[in-house]
């Protein structure tokens, strides 16, 4: 009967640290296509607001505040 337990055991450790490798896996994956995702839509908002709000001389920062403080 041990002997089954101990199999059971070294089955259920097996099966835990496979789970583990996938999880880490697919959350690291995720993780990355969402920074991404991210990096891609502020750079893209970064230009429309530097093409259609910036007045001359002012960066895209100072737009981006002025438009927030606009908006209140």
């Amino acid at each position: 009967m041990s002997i089954l337990v101990e199999t059971n055991g070294k089955i259920a450790e097996a099966v835990v640290e496979g789970y583990k490798k996938i999880e880490t896996g697919v959350v690291e994956g995720y993780k990355r296509i969402e920074t991404g995702a991210v990096e891609g839509f502020n750079k893209v908002s970064d230009k429309c607001v530097e093409k259609l709000f910036t007045k001359e001389g002012e960066s895209v920062e100072d737009a981006k505040k002025r438009l927030q403080a606009n908006a209140k």
